[in-house]
């Protein structure tokens, strides 16, 4: 029987013959590489319920990598073909246990009254449990789990900030999940500033500003992302230091977030900067070596048929300084090659692999800074270093400042070998081997390598 399209959703051909379109648009637009490795593994699934599109991957690591990357443009695209369409499923192919991430139609602009309670859509993973401490983020997390507690809030508003991708958004997830889990029937309300800018528009134009205000003010946990992109709208900024004063006069739950102190944002008005100032404002600072490596830890364990050794997990956390989100998008990206290209994951892929991310932003290491710091460190003379001589109290040091050299710097291996005396890159690979493994026995050997680590990349 056919299916009208404009009550419950496109007919099996039209589904079909839009898949066909989108993907030699997503070809076109991703370019060759991305596509092949990304979006060519998707196949279109069989679906009961015509609104809905089912896609399927090989792998939840896939799968969860297209719904990062993907997942409002596909339904963006199946819209746009199938106008009845409502939702796309991205799933993995199996029968045993399928992961099914629902990329969710958006309301209309002009209809902004909410729905009885709102849910907004929380990422699964942002939550207290997987968000990583240390003292650069301690306050800020304390406070986003005392703002979730329920009962009467102890502050409000909660305002967060610190740079790109240092955490602020994760806990602003963290503290929906929380709170709703405690208090289920509550009204939580997350967007961006950008979206409070939006729909104001769209609530004027639409001659609703009272739903929309509604909506907004009868909320029992209102949370704001990004403020600083509000800076100079002076409506909707005026919009806003109302909503924020209904919602502190009512003791309701208020968490903003920005890129810099409420006193530092430009263009924002002073009674706005002032309302913000009369809360909890906790900072998130830039995090050091030993939280990245917390990090990449924390997430290596919940991958648990992936290896990824020792040294190769100390060379991210040293080497990508920016922002968490960075080493935890390069530990993805090492994974995600590792299992497209059937390799195992060591020192030699993850620089091949990861390239300038890995040198992108750090200290530019020379071999002779290397040389000297070894040398100094275990009390040799740097011409030690590429005599021939050959007794334990040299070699070892030379091994360890062949192995550095093939980690910290981007010099070959016939470089390297030419500048430790004219050796040969096969006595660089033995020694980078070696000290690998004495690294994993010999504590001695381990502590001199990291401290030498730490002291070259300054």
């Amino acid at each position: 029987m056919a299916v009208s399209a404009g009550i419950d959703g496109g007919t099996p051909g039209e589904v079909l013959n839009a898949w066909a379109r989108i993907r030699k648009n997503l070809r076109e637009s991703a370019g060759a590489r991305l596509f092949e490795q990304w979006l060519k593994p998707i196949e279109l699934g069989d679906s009961d319920d015509f609104a809905t599109v089912r896609l399927t991957l090989p792998s939840a690591f896939t799968a969860n990598w297209v719904r990062n990357h993907y997942a409002d443009r596909l339904l963006q695209e199946f819209r746009h073909a199938v106008p009845a369409i409502r939702t796309v499923s991205i799933e993995v192919r199996s029968a045993t246990a399928p992961v099914r991430v629902v990329a969710e139609e958006k309301a209309e602009p002009t209809k902004i009254a909410a729905a009885p309670a709102d849910r907004p859509a929380l990422d699964s993973r942002l939550t207290f449990d997987r968000f990583v401490a240390d003292p650069s983020n301690r306050v800020a997390l304390n406070a986003a789990r005392a703002l979730a507690e329920p009962g009467t809030p102890r502050f409000s508003p909660l305002f967060l900030h610190s740079g790109t991708g240092l955490g602020k958004t994760h806990l602003m997830h963290a503290i929906g999940h929380a709170y709703l889990a405690a208090v289920p029937e509550a009204r939580v309300i997350l967007m961006s500033a950008e979206r409070f800018m939006f729909e104001f528009v769209a609530a004027i134009r639409a001659n609703d500003t009272h739903g929309f205000k509604n909506r907004l003010r009868s909320s029992d946990l209102l949370m704001i992302d990004d403020l600083h992109f509000i800076s100079g709208k002076k409506p909707t900024q005026d919009e806003f230091f109302h909503t924020i004063n209904e919602l502190t006069a009512a003791g309701k739950r208020l968490v903003i977030t920005a890129d810099r102190h409420p006193h530092g944002l430009d263009d924002v008005e002073a009674r706005i900067v002032s309302r913000l100032s009369m809360g909890l404002v906790a900072d998130i600072k830039t995090p050091n070596a030993d939280l990245r490596r917390a990090l990449l830890d924390h997430r290596l364990s919940e991958l648990p048929d992936v290896h990824v050794p020792e040294d190769v997990l100390d060379l991210l956390a040293h080497k990508i300084t920016g922002s968490l989100r960075e080493v935890e998008g390069g530990l993805n990206r090492l994974v995600a090659y590792a299992q497209l290209t059937g390799e195992a994951i060591n020192l030699d892929f993850a620089q091949a692999t990861l390239g300038d991310v890995l040198r992108g932003g750090t200290k530019r290491i020379t071999i002779d800074e290397i040389q000297r710091a070894v040398s100094v460190h275990f009390d040799l003379k740097p011409v030690d270093l590429v005599s021939a001589r050959r007794a334990v109290v040299v070699a070892r040091p030379r091994q360890i400042a062949m192995y550095l050299a093939k980690r910290l710097t981007t010099r070959s291996l016939p470089e390297i070998g030419r500048k430790f005396g004219g050796r040969d890159h096969s006595t660089v690979i033995h020694a980078v081997r070696r000290i690998e493994e004495l690294r994993g026995s010999d504590h001695e050997i381990d502590g001199a390598v990291k401290a030498l680590i730490r002291q070259l990349e300054g």
